[in-house]
């Protein structure tokens, strides 16, 4: 009897294991399908499964994730703009004017722009959402257009306005997906 248990005890882990690769492939499955409807295929990709809550996320976590990844580039580009201030790269009147402007704009984005999204996802308001995404790639482009010759913030603006419209697309598909 001690063996007859023992046998489906080990049957039923078996099988259990056998599912659960599939079980994690279907979620990367959805990552997939879901980053392919975004302009930016690789960005979304590998903002997704970079971060480990997104390997059993619906797409509207995943879109929460795309959201706290614009926080985050928006505030290191904040912090970069902060140090270009005080580290005297600004002595000149125009470029201190424009890194004065982008730290403006990227308050609006951490203070405004990413709190309106959040909020916008937890009650249900997926165009509102949309649109707060869209607005922060208008800032880091706004940013970026700032400067009177070569922005020192190119790099990171392009990256905020990408993970922006990703965030936004990913809203689109949610808002898509419940309307009628």
């Amino acid at each position: 009897m001690k063996i007859l248990i023992v046998i489906i005890f080990a049957f039923l882990v078996c099988q259990a294991n056998a599912f659960r690769p599939i079980l994690l492939l279907g979620n990367q499955n959805l990552i997939e399908r879901t980053c392919k409807q975004t302009p930016f295929y690789d960005l979304c990709i590998w903002s997704l499964k970079s971060n480990p809550e997104s390997r059993d996320a619906s797409v509207k976590k995943l879109a929460q994730i795309m959201v706290d990844s614009l926080k985050t580039k928006a505030t290191e580009t904040l912090d970069l703009i902060d140090e270009l201030l005080q580290d005297g790269l600004a002595l000149d009147p125009e470029m201190q004017k424009a890194l004065t402007s982008c730290a403006e704009r990227y308050n609006v984005i951490i203070r405004a722009d990413v709190p309106e999204i959040n909020e916008a996802l937890k009650t249900g308001d997926y165009k509102f959402a949309a649109k707060g995404a869209n607005d922060a790639a208008i800032e880091a482009n706004s940013c970026e257009i700032e400067f009177p010759t070569k922005s020192p913030l190119t790099d990171m603006n392009k990256v905020v306005h990408d993970v922006s419209v990703v965030a936004a697309s990913i809203v689109k598909i949610i808002q898509t997906k419940f309307s009628f």
